[in-house]
């Protein structure tokens, strides 16, 4: 009866980026989506953001996701296959996200990765402490002619009380690829804290929806609603790589 007097939801915000180089959602192969319908719902709703292409990146971790060819080739098929199924013609391809571990250094040695275009590819720390060689590993792979991406930096909680160890690898070539859902405060105050701290230092390269789950998806959805991810997406649209590094 009185629902004229309620303030009406904000229209939301489009992101700054088109294209997506994280998220999980080859179905049925890590923690992500489980199987192609759900898949193709997620990418969906990230089209209503704004997403217009999307290099997913199952997670490549010994002992938990060791993906290879042979699972990835039939779950990209069936995938591709249910976005045929609804018309949807989305470009949809894939890379990896690489845990830095002893299987990571296995595939690095017989060459036998998945890279994002332009020889760039996505890395991961572990969560509990920094890799004791990183430096080292990052200058290996660019002596390799890679060009590595480190996954949402602002999750490691070891670098909190040492901020300055993210400008050291920032200047060393290591670029930054910060997460959607922690802008979201889907992780947590701290979190989304030191994200905003690497958008105003400039040391943001990429962005990520890092979308796994429907209900990922329903915390951006909010978000993308408030007058936040507006002054967000001004800020990062203009040193975002996402649209000019894989062409």
């Amino acid at each position: 009866m009185f629902d004229f007097f309620k303030s009406k939801s904000k229209e939301p915000v489009e992101l700054c980026f088109s294209t997506d180089i994280h998220c999980h959602i080859v179905p049925g192969v890590d923690d992500g989506s489980p199987d192609a319908s759900t898949s193709a719902d997620l990418i969906e709703r990230m089209q209503s953001w704004g997403i217009r292409r999307i290099i997913a990146s199952p997670h490549v971790t010994q002992y938990v996701f060791e993906n290879t060819e042979e699972t990835i080739s039939p779950a990209m098929k069936a995938l591709h296959e249910e976005l045929e199924r609804r018309g949807n013609e989305i470009e949809v391809t894939h890379s990896a996200e690489y845990r830095i571990d002893e299987l990571f250094a296995q595939r690095l040695a017989d060459d036998d990765l998945w890279l994002l275009p332009n020889r760039h590819i996505l890395i991961e720390n572990a969560f509990m402490q920094e890799p004791w060689n990183l430096n080292q590993l990052v200058f290996d792979l660019q002596v390799r002619g890679l060009k590595p991406i480190l996954a949402h930096p602002e999750r490691y909680m070891y670098y909190y009380g040492h901020l300055d160890r993210y400008k050291t690898l920032h200047d060393s070539g290591l670029a930054f690829q910060i997460n959607l859902l922690s802008l979201a405060g889907a992780y947590g105050k701290a979190e989304k804290k030191i994200a905003q701290q690497l958008m105003d230092k400039g040391l943001v390269d990429f962005i990520g929806t890092d979308l796994h789950k429907a209900s990922h998806a329903d915390t951006i959805d909010k978000y993308l609603r408030t007058s936040e991810a507006r002054k967000h997406m001004d800020v990062l649209k203009a040193y975002l790589k996402n649209d000019t590094a894989f062409v």
